[in-house]
């Protein structure tokens, strides 16, 4: 009969304007658009592997360059039939920009290559290498009465760490060995055992930073009142998406900003205590945790090995001395994170995920260095080719670069890359500048003789 549909035939399209999409934002209703078509992915963010703040800070838009960027080929099948992901219509307005195409042309040949599945570097190598000093460190402090061996060794306890942090950071990303149960091993050893770092926080936290790079709102990497701050848009005490609080910009804020370009390497000497006080945080909070009793289980052993490991040290100041040391070691690290986005640009708000080529660039800068001081880096030299292509293998970092910059040229786009040293240098100065603006005249900070000869030229 007229007007019914007969048997087989495809049911009409339902076609939905960016406008209405960007209403399905919230936690309880959250769609995405991926290559024009619209998912409602409100279900499917409870068993996301990637846990749901992923697809809550980019829902309401369309993310396919992030979908490519994050996810393998095979990811592309669980699009068809999903039930907890069903497909609620068609973009209307979808539009493909020439960056995005050249981006999702690069991403398709680097397949095509194989460069995904080529670690190019030896895991075996680096767990070795890691045995190694671990035992170096156990032999030193329980059989050697010489105080310079035991700094030695709380200094090799740090590079220890810092390793550790590099390969949780890989593995994070990509399957370090070639089976995933392996791999998650190695992340439990090396990370919550190993280091007391909980890679379920980890992975929470750096997702969180890969989608919302240098959103001052959204990415966690950047929310670190009261101790620092890269802007002065900080200072209107913004409500953190991550850590859903108000972060506050008080008295106390103010007057630890102020100064902040004098204690920033200070304060990253001893921000592995940060680290940990979040990892337990997360894994006592009523968050989903994948596999949290495993995880609680490997920082347990942390916990456990290292303070009995310092006790053993003859008297305590060689134990407060050890601490400081391995921390301060591995502070290095924690300086390295923050030279790759502290000085590059901000913004306010949640990422537009269409345009993620341009948004990933701005909020990164590279560091240059020869191949051989690869291993310092560890990968994070790399870092605008690292947010594009996260799924990266490090070893394969240095062959794509320049077809990144190529890109970046052709439209425009800044492809920012520094020495070590002048990363420092150009992180101080914003560091800087903010404390400058954090003095506000209304409320100034108490000043003394000491403060005016330290700050007469900033």
């Amino acid at each position: 009969m007229q007007g019914e549909r007969m048997e087989g035939e495809e049911k009409p399209r339902r076609f939905i304007s960016s406008e209405e999409l960007r209403a399905h934002n919230k936690r309880t209703d959250m769609w995405i658009s991926i290559q024009g078509k619209v998912y409602d992915a409100t279900a499917w963010s409870a068993i996301h592997p990637g846990g749901d703040l992923p697809i809550l800070t980019v829902a309401g838009q369309d993310v396919t360059d992030a979908f490519v960027s994050y996810h393998p080929g095979s990811v592309w099948a669980l699009l068809v039939n999903n039930p907890s992901l069903p497909l609620v219509g068609h973009l209307s307005d979808y539009r493909v920009s020439e960056v995005s195409k050249d981006y999702r042309r690069l991403v398709a040949e680097f397949s095509r290559l194989g460069l995904f599945d080529k670690r190019g570097y030896g895991i075996h190598i680096v767990l070795s290498a890691m045995l190694l000093m671990f035992a170096a460190v156990l032999y030193g402090v329980l059989r050697s009465p010489s105080v310079w061996i035991h700094i030695g060794c709380a200094a090799v306890m740090g590079v220890l760490w810092i390793q550790s942090g590099f390969l949780g950071h890989d593995s994070g990303h990509y399957r370090v060995t070639r089976s995933a149960r392996s791999t998650r091993a190695i992340q439990v050893l090396t990370g919550n055992c190993l280091a007391g770092i909980s890679i379920a926080w980890w992975k929470r936290n750096h997702n969180a930073h890969h989608l919302a790079c240098n959103s001052l709102d959204f990415d966690p990497d950047l929310q670190h009142i009261p101790f620092l701050a890269v802007s002065a848009e900080i200072f209107r005490s913004l409500t953190s998406a991550f850590y859903e609080r108000k972060m506050t910009f008080d008295a106390v804020s103010r007057a630890l900003v102020s100064y902040q370009h004098w204690t920033f390497y200070p304060v990253m000497c001893v921000a592995r205590i940060n680290l940990f006080a979040q990892s337990l945080l997360l894994l006592c909070s009523n968050k989903r945790v994948p596999g949290r009793f495993l995880e609680i289980l490997g920082v347990s052993v942390f916990w456990i090995w290292f303070p009995l490991l310092v006790s053993c040290l003859p008297s305590w100041w060689e134990r407060c001395l050890f601490v400081l040391v391995s921390f301060a070691v591995t502070g290095i690290q924690h300086v390295q994170f923050c030279l790759n986005h502290f000085s590059s640009s901000v913004y306010i708000g949640p990422p537009r995920a269409n345009d993620w080529f341009q948004k990933q660039t701005m909020g990164t800068l590279d560091i240059s260095c020869a191949p051989w001081m690869d291993w310092f880096h560890g990968g994070l030299q790399f870092q605008v080719e690292h947010h594009l292509f996260p799924r990266l293998p490090r070893g394969q970092l240095r062959r794509v670069a320049p077809f990144v910059q190529e890109l970046c040229l052709k439209h425009g786009l800044p492809y920012d890359v520094f020495s070590f040293w002048e990363a420092n240098v150009r992180t101080i100065a914003t560091l800087r500048e903010a404390a400058l603006q954090a003095r506000d005249k209304a409320q100034p900070v108490p000043k003394n003789l000491v403060w005016e000869a330290v700050n007469t030229h900033g």
